[in-house]
């Protein structure tokens, strides 16, 4: 079956898709991850084609319009700036998007590109699965992952679930009506085409752990949980430099914000290294996309590396609580310092410390050396963390998240879902 995984964003948006690809290659399925072209090295090697769409996510979060969502300082607000900005992309990344389909079987869509992908897989008369990476349906057990880690109370939560959901559709609103008329479509809302989708109560596999996340007791039927799905990394090895480094001393703590930016880079640096030598720890900074940089014999800073052979050598991991990070510290048993910054980040964050491999949440807003080097003295030294990240994280290793879609995947081409 020609399976295409589509799928827009971050780093943290495309890398577990590579491995769910790569587990759907393996069972004989033709797949094509379809995003941006920067991320197309992240599936060398690993039997999954490629199709770019246009969009530099890298060039439009430090843009005058990226920079923009840290002028807010609440869910809220940020996810208000965060629909205009995606807005304004939508129309740029459609054609390529239908191309990548015509060429499929099957759909399989991310939450940033569910509604406009759901509108193709109708025009072309194919079936699609949604795949998410959080748990998305409106529930009364949690507030929407995307704006907070409070709960609203049960009414509440409910209510603002719905209205993220009618927020994201609305990103897709502008280029929806010409994209129906290309495929032959009757003309509809984005909101009526979501509300006819629900009607027909279709199956969704969210790429998470029920370990971390169980399944609210109030969702319909069809909404499942698979497990994980960890990003491939094929026959990856650390750099050199690394290793070097990593042989030189104790286990270091690991500090990565992943693809968020952040106001001042350097400011930031300082404070994280003084943290580091404040608690007696090496540090190894991940540069990433927010440019963290630190200097001396006891810090190295470092580009992408696979989390998967670099967190269980460390001491403790502080990153900024995307999904793809979070999963990642807690497969390798190792205990977490969250820095949420934005979107679903405090939502995971507050995960990590309900999980107790977690000392606190750390909002970037709020951190200073002091903080965080209180946090990291308590993350590494309180053997209770460590215990209970080992044991949560050998849990989560026995998971196998690709199996349940590939199953799905396997009924769909038998014609028996």
């Amino acid at each position: 079956m020609r399976v295409a995984i589509i799928t827009a964003g971050s780093r943290g948006d495309v890398a577990p898709y590579t491995g769910l690809g790569h587990g759907l290659a393996r069972a004989g399925h033709e797949v094509t991850l379809v995003t941006h072209a920067r991320f197309e090295p992240l599936v060398a090697g690993s039997g999954v084609r490629f199709h770019p769409l246009p969009v530099d996510p890298h060039a439009e979060l430090h843009s005058a319009r990226g920079r923009g969502l840290h002028r807010s300082t609440t869910g809220v607000g940020k996810l208000v700036r965060a629909v205009g900005m995606a807005r304004a992309l939508v129309d740029r990344m459609t054609g390529e998007l239908v191309a990548a389909a015509r060429s499929s079987d099957l759909l399989l869509l991310s939450a940033p590109v569910a509604p406009l992908g759901h509108t193709v897989a109708e025009g072309l008369a194919l079936p699609s699965l949604d795949v998410p990476l959080q748990p998305l349906a409106a529930t009364r057990e949690f507030a929407p992952p995307m704006l907070t880690d409070r709960s609203f109370g049960a009414h509440g939560n409910r209510l603002a679930g719905h209205g993220v959901t009618l927020a994201v559709e609305q990103v897709f609103a502008g280029a929806l009506p010409a994209l129906r008329r290309q495929l032959g479509l009757p003309p509809l809302s984005a909101v009526a085409a979501w509300r006819a989708r629900e009607r027909g109560a279709p199956r969704v596999l969210h790429g998470f752990s029920d370990l971390v996340v169980p399944r609210p007791r109030d969702w319909r039927p069809g909404l499942d949980i698979t497990g994980y799905w960890w990003p491939y990394d094929g026959a990856a090895q650390l750099p050199p430099a690394l290793r070097d480094f990593l042989d030189a001393g104790p286990p270091p703590v690991f500090v990565g914000l992943g693809s968020a930016t952040v106001p001042h880079p350097e400011r930031l640096s300082a404070a994280v290294v003084r943290a580091l030598r404040r608690a007696g720890l090496r540090g190894v900074i991940q540069r990433g996309w927010g440019g963290l940089a630190a200097h001396g014999d006891d810090m190295l800073t470092i580009d992408d590396v696979p989390h998967a052979l670099l967190f269980p050598r460390t001491a403790a991991v502080v990153h900024h609580a995307g999904a793809g990070t979070t999963a990642a510290g807690l497969r390798a048993g190792v205990p977490a310092v969250p820095v949420p910054i934005q979107f679903d980040e405090a939502f995971w964050a507050s995960r990590l410390v309900r999980l107790g491999v977690a000392p606190r949440a750390l909002p970037l807003r709020h951190l200073t050396a002091d903080t965080l080097a209180l946090a990291l003295t308590r993350a590494t030294t309180d053997p209770a963390f460590g215990r209970r990240a080992r044991e949560h994280g050998a849990r989560i290793r026995a998971q196998d998240g690709v199996a349940p879609v590939r199953e799905a995947v396997d009924r769909l081409n038998s014609g028996s879902l």
